[in-house]
């Protein structure tokens, strides 16, 4: 059986440092794809932030720069191979070979999502398609796919995949994301399995309930009051309160680092303030 060798770890408070390593944020634009490109600045790592958003991927690259790290935005279509491809280029020709990928691609669609009462045999299919290829397929196939063969080929390598609290239990009204999400991190701990001996680290974080983009219409009404949904999710919650996006930021940095995780591959790592400790 082919092994490979441990690393030679010093324990000091360089364990966590990024310096030398080069993310792609898939993702980087929206406001936790946006804090986990920050965090893994912070921390020393070049950073691509990538998107279909130019001017948000600018203000993206700014924020970066004024912490100091060196980033540059790319525009690229998590769902299209092509354009992946040539983003992993222009981030190496710029940047360096990717070694920290972030796969935070991902979201739902106002059609896959059940509305109180509503019948789970009506979800139209072209909405749960359309749910499953951009949290899949988009979310960590195809990212996997580009700059996953780039790692194994060096050698070395972290990739985060974003999966969900739904992912592991699933929740009620959001079928097509739960069962994306629960793909996600099967298809993790497959590639992790895979990949172990080459180098690459491949893990999921499933943050529990952080307000964001995507799911502010489900927590909170017009007036800015919880939905009936965000007292039952606080509820549910021990900490007693919804996440705030920093709070990723400890987990994001930790799974990159090759020295601080250098033994964590295939695992789930959940930031949910207790969510999933609750059973009645």
């Amino acid at each position: 059986m082919t092994t490979s060798p441990a690393p030679s770890i010093t324990i000091n408070r360089d364990l966590f440092s990024l310096d030398g390593e080069v993310a792609a944020v898939i993702g980087g634009t929206g406001t936790l794809g946006g804090l986990m490109a920050d965090a893994l600045a912070a921390f020393g790592a070049k950073v691509a932030v990538l998107g279909r958003n130019p001017e948000r991927g600018a203000a993206a690259v700014d924020r970066l720069e004024k912490l100091g790290a060196k980033a540059m935005f790319q525009a690229a279509d998590a769902l299209d191979r092509s354009s992946l491809e040539k983003a992993n280029e222009a981030i190496a020709a710029e940047l360096g070979p990717v070694t920290v990928l972030v796969a935070a691609a991902g979201g739902n669609h106002p059609d896959a999502t059940l509305p109180p009462g509503a019948d789970f045999c009506d979800i139209p299919e072209e909405a749960w398609r359309t749910v499953s290829d951009l949290n899949l397929v988009g979310g960590t196939l195809l990212p996997a796919q580009v700059f996953g063969r780039s790692m194994v080929v060096a050698g070395k390598g972290s990739v985060i995949n974003i999966a969900s609290m739904a992912g592991i239990t699933p929740l009620s009204r959001v079928p097509a994301y739960a069962s994306a999400k629960a793909a996600v991190i099967n298809l993790t701990q497959f590639l992790s399995r895979e990949w172990a001996t080459k180098g690459v680290r491949v893990n999921a974080l499933s943050p529990g309930f952080f307000p964001a983009e995507q799911n502010r219409k489900l927590l909170y009404n017009d007036d800015g009051s919880l939905t009936p949904r965000s007292e039952s999710i606080i509820g549910h919650t021990p900490m007693n309160r919804f996440g705030v996006a920093e709070e990723l930021a400890g987990a994001v940095v930790w799974l990159a680092s090759p020295r601080a995780a250098s033994f964590v591959t295939g695992q789930n790592i959940v930031v949910d303030g207790g969510f999933s400790s609750i059973t009645i």
